[in-house]
């Protein structure tokens, strides 16, 4: 049985939308980019912090960092010769937090 408010819901979003929807939540489909983003949930960090807080190697942290700011989830600045880290906005805190809630469900 088919519920009309999820037809409708369909034809209130454009086929580029879906594409650029699935597109974001692709980048939640790896545990290491979550893990930086998390890791980004206390605030700034450079490369070298994020490489020691998730005890990874540098040149596997700035590939998913890139992938990340490509993605519009986490944004950098330059501080001398160093790049800060944070995440772009609130809403890649919500988005975790809900995945994290569904999850955790009975």
């Amino acid at each position: 049985m088919h519920d009309h408010n999820e037809d409708y819901m369909l034809r209130d979003i454009e086929e580029e939308q879906l594409l650029d929807l699935a597109d974001l939540f692709k980048m939640f489909a790896d545990s290491t980019r979550i893990r930086i983003l998390y890791d980004l949930f206390e605030g700034e960090k450079n490369v070298t912090e994020i490489c020691e807080d998730i005890e990874m190697n540098q040149s596997a942290v700035s590939h998913q960092l890139r992938a990340l700011k490509t993605a519009k989830l986490v944004k950098s600045k330059r501080d001398g010769k160093a790049i800060i880290y944070s995440l772009a906005d609130d809403h890649v805190k919500t988005i975790i937090a809900m995945g994290k809630e569904h999850i955790e469900e009975e």
